[in-house]
């Protein structure tokens, strides 16, 4: 399949103008920036038709050859390099060259930092991402039919935030070529795009009013949702980059969603860039419908029946009343009641964490020695929540989507 349909229209989920966005206006307003002009706002509408050219004919290749020949060259290629493909087929090596061949603006040291600075996340930078920026999507509804038609509601949140984390943590365990972050995301990039297919192709995707699965605008969003927003709602919890990380951090982001397919226009060139990004993406795919409550309430939920080793019970609760109280303190009631959930929870925890993190940021700011422990605290605290949501079972990146691949 192709990644444009260039005889459509403007999908009608897009908005006439841009749409009240919980906690991001004010936030964007504070940094001097304003709402989406005329052609901005344009062309996120042409963006919900656009998918990711370079992959998608790579997929489609693949597929009519036959994945029982192509798929273990794409494995090696993305593992080794195109070089190490003997008589490499043109296609593979089209698109290999391309993606192996870094960017002029690429700053290796840059990188390096944004990733030193996600693996001091540890616990709230993960429940950042989880109950603000993996909640709050589902608002956007129709993203929500994709994951829908994946199978999202019988795979489960857990098993779902899992794969996206574990895609966060090899991210920032090494985004240099062949290293984990580099073929995680060109993994998630080829899933991406058989996702697009499948569900492009189902007789009930109605692409007039949903544009097509996982474009451009959504894409966009999704990336510097998972990545920057952490940063953006970590200051009301204590968590307080200097200027220098966050720059590192948007530029980690702009590497990212460059490997992953996401067109320039929509990579962000810095944090306040990543900021515009997010706010301007948002408010026009913030369209909350039936689907925001079938995926957000098994997700509010979810911490009852994770992997604890005592007390399920009591332990199960706590946590519950614990992730809602950082979500309904980001999102605010009106959009807590679009997910369907109570729209009020005193923020006993963020205000818990607020001196803690605050003394951490200070201490990050003046000690090497500090940034390397809150570094290793990080990573040991992302690991013990990977096995709080699956316990010891996997967290492959793109599990969800196995049977795609199977069939494809």
């Amino acid at each position: 399949m192709g990644s444009e349909n260039t005889g459509a229209t403007v999908p009608t989920r897009h908005p006439a103008g841009p749409v009240a966005v919980p906690g991001l206006k004010p936030f964007a307003m504070a940094m001097g920036i304003g709402a989406p002009d005329a052609a901005r706002w344009d062309a996120m509408g042409r963006s919900l038709l656009v998918g990711d050219e370079p992959m998608d004919e790579l997929a489609d290749w693949m597929i009519t050859t036959g994945m029982g020949t192509t798929r273990p060259l794409f494995e090696q290629a993305l593992a080794r390099g195109i070089d190490s493909v003997a008589d490499a087929p043109q296609p593979l090596r089209d698109f290999f060259t391309a993606v192996e061949s870094p960017p002029a603006w690429l700053d290796e040291e840059l990188l390096h930092r944004g990733e030193q600075v996600l693996r001091r996340g540890g616990f709230d930078g993960l429940y950042l991402a989880r109950d603000v920026s993996f909640l709050g999507g589902y608002l956007a509804s129709g993203f929500n039919k994709t994951l829908l038609r994946t199978g999202a509601l019988e795979k489960g949140p857990a098993q779902r935030f899992a794969e996206t984390m574990q895609w966060a943590l090899d991210v920032q365990n090494g985004m240099e070529q062949f290293g984990p972050g580099y073929r995680s995301t060109l993994h998630v990039r080829f899933v991406h795009s058989l996702v697009r297919r499948h569900v492009a192709a189902m007789p009930d995707w109605d692409e007039e009013a949903w544009g097509l699965p996982i474009n451009q605008t959504d894409m966009a969003a999704t990336l510097v949702g998972a990545l920057i927003a952490p940063f953006i709602g970590g200051l009301a919890m204590g968590i307080v980059p200097s200027r220098g990380d966050r720059e590192a951090a948007a530029h980690l982001a702009r590497y990212v969603g460059w490997l992953m397919g996401v067109a320039d226009e929509w990579l962000p060139t810095g944090y306040r860039d990543s900021v515009r990004i997010l706010y301007h993406t948002m408010s026009a795919i913030t369209n909350p419908d039936d689907t925001t409550r079938q995926l957000a309430l098994p997700m509010a939920n979810d911490p009852l029946s994770w992997n604890y080793p005592n007390l399920p019970w009591l332990r199960g609760r706590i946590a519950r009343a614990q992730h809602l109280s950082i979500s309904s303190m980001y999102l605010g009631p009106g959009a807590m009641r679009k997910l369907g959930l109570w729209p009020y929870m005193p923020p006993w925890y963020p205000a818990l964490r607020l001196p803690v993190n605050l003394a951490r940021s200070a201490a990050t700011r003046i000690s090497p020695a500090a940034r390397r422990r809150a570094e290793e605290r990080g990573q040991r605290e992302q690991a013990a929540f990977k096995r709080l949501l699956v316990g010891s079972g996997p967290a492959e990146v793109g599990r969800s989507a196995h049977h795609l691949q199977a069939t494809a």
